[in-house]
């Protein structure tokens, strides 16, 4: 899947199998993350006999309500990208105000800082999403701030308190935090690097070539019902071109693109 902008203001989720567009979703929405179970179920509606097996889409549709949704469903399995995956570089390692990089005890369920300061968990927090699953934050709060030399690196909210006069606090879900780190493990394995790849290389280009090759940067019609029928009828011709390259350089058969050199890459 892709999410891409088209003028005037509408956001076109595009779901791609092959290199062909299979599916779209207009959406006023420009939060990625609320668009993917609408358009899923869009999709499930539109194949009923063929429900899609894998959904990859990029960091931008990331949620604990999406990690819980497709964990009910039996025959479509999801690979997201976490929105941390990039976080190896060093400007984000060497981050001390994030819980990643703290020490964590998981039996005492503490977390220790850079300055070797305990943060202990205080309370949980009960909400609901937009979708109304229920979401449990574990609020930890550090006790010995006052006069830490490392307090202005450490503590980066903004709030208009002064920071003489507050503590490290963290949030944690920790149903996400173990969702977001099985899902870390499973794209990057050979499956999930290939699949990732395939995303980037299908659903990107597809955009790509929308707007670069055939121009297409604005929607004529106004309404979503309209800008729909419009979107349709490009995918057609998209289909259609992509089908004809696809003849012409006879990889008709070929569903996903395995780049020079991947498998020494993996």
């Amino acid at each position: 899947m892709r999410n891409g902008q088209l003028k005037p203001g509408y956001n076109v989720n595009v779901a791609i199998a092959s290199g062909f567009i299979i599916g779209h979703y207009i959406s006023p929405d420009r939060d990625d993350v609320q668009t993917l179970i609408p358009f899923t179920k869009k999709l499930r509606a539109m194949y009923e006999k063929h429900h899609p097996g894998r959904i990859i889409v990029d960091s931008g549709y990331e949620s604990e309500d999406n990690y819980c949704w497709f964990e009910e469903l039996k025959d479509s399995e999801l690979f997201v990208k976490p929105s941390n995956h990039e976080a190896k570089k060093r400007k984000y390692r060497t981050d001390i105000s994030r819980r990643e990089n703290m020490a964590y005890d998981p039996e005492s369920d503490i977390y220790t800082c850079a300055a070797g300061k305990s943060i202990r968990h205080d309370h949980d927090k009960h909400s609901k999403s937009a979708n109304g699953l229920k979401i449990t934050t574990s609020i930890y709060v550090c006790d010995d701030c006052k006069g830490c030399p490392l307090k202005e690196k450490c503590i980066r909210a903004r709030s208009k308190k002064p920071l003489e006069e507050r503590s490290k606090v963290i949030y944690v879900s920790k149903r996400f935090a173990a969702q977001r780190a099985a899902m870390e493990a499973k794209i990057n394995t050979p499956e999930g690097k290939l699949l990732c790849v395939n995303r980037t290389i299908q659903a990107e280009g597809t955009f790509a070539f929308t707007k670069q090759d055939l121009n297409y940067r604005r929607f004529l019609c106004r309404g979503r019902p309209k800008v729909s029928a419009e979107w349709s009828l490009l995918s057609i011709a998209a289909n259609i071109l992509k089908l004809h390259h696809k003849l012409k350089s006879d990889r008709l058969g070929a569903g996903l693109v395995i780049p020079e050199n991947f498998s020494a890459a993996m």
